[in-house]
């Protein structure tokens, strides 16, 4: 079971050699002393729009052997929670292993979630993230989670199962919510709604996000994923929460009328 790129050479650089050079520029721009986050939010756009913002938010932050990856479902396809539970993820020029008994624990953890591969075949949000996991630590095992069911109840329910799963683990797991903010609106509007979001991530509540974001029409795609994770790390101890970096395709395109936000946020 092995997960072709999809976007590479688009959304990313289609070579090795370039995707790891650009990886490495944008992590060069937030070193700082080493952190340790539950949780991890970083964008999923195109790296000359978002690289910087990801960079920044994983620059110091140490990287566990098994990442477990929470993206949203832009293609409409697949499972409502779909787990990628075996074989490999490949990006050009590098394969990421699947943490096997970590997918398959969690799948028995919680039977809304699913093994399903169609969910993830085509969708761009987690694949994006990879070459800066692969630079941080090429060691790294994944477990992908494509996230669109809707109801915040139940989204709370499988975090709370899934922080149980990673609690009983005698080996740390890095959590990394795939995530962007508002989508194709002023600079100032994006400002404003996103700037409401990003308190409910700051405050660790998972129902206040869900809730902000559907009553303030707000176009955050990854709001179902990070709801979840949200809940998964407050089930593993989650006390603070930072706003590493909040940025908008305005400020490479000199564009300030129709914007897409990113923010990079880390969860302790």
């Amino acid at each position: 079971m092995i997960r072709k790129p999809a976007v590479a050479g688009r959304f990313y650089p289609g070579s090795k050699k370039e995707w790891q050079a650009e990886v490495r520029q944008h992590l060069a721009e937030g070193q700082g002393p080493s952190k340790t986050p539950i949780l991890s939010m970083l964008p999923h756009a195109g790296y000359v729009f978002s690289g910087r913002v990801a960079g920044r938010t994983l620059a110091d932050t140490v990287l566990s052997d098994t990442v477990l990856l929470l993206g949203p479902n832009h293609t409409g396809l697949g499972a409502a929670l779909a787990v990628w539970a075996e074989g490999s993820w490949e990006i050009p020029g590098a394969m990421m292993k699947i943490d096997e008994d970590l997918a398959g624990a969690l799948l028995e953890a919680h039977p809304d979630l699913s093994r399903d591969t169609a969910a993830h075949t085509q969708e761009h949000s987690l694949e994006v993230i990879l070459p800066f996991l692969w630079v941080k630590n090429p060691k790294a095992k994944i477990v992908p989670v494509c996230v669109a069911a809707f109801d915040p109840v139940l989204l709370t329910a499988v975090g709370k199962k899934m922080g149980r799963v990673l609690r009983a683990r005698s080996e740390p797991v890095s959590i990394i919510v795939s995530s962007d903010m508002s989508h194709f609106v002023s600079d100032r509007e994006a400002r404003l709604k996103d700037e409401k979001a990003i308190q409910a991530i700051l405050e660790i509540d998972p129902m206040k996000l869900h809730r902000t974001v559907q009553q303030e029409g707000i176009s955050m795609c990854g709001v179902l994923p990070m709801t979840l994770g949200l809940s998964l790390a407050l089930e593993l101890g989650a006390s603070r929460a930072e706003l590493v970096e909040y940025a908008n395709s305005g400020d490479v395109t000199g564009d300030r009328q129709q914007v897409v936000a990113y923010a990079g946020i880390r969860v302790f």
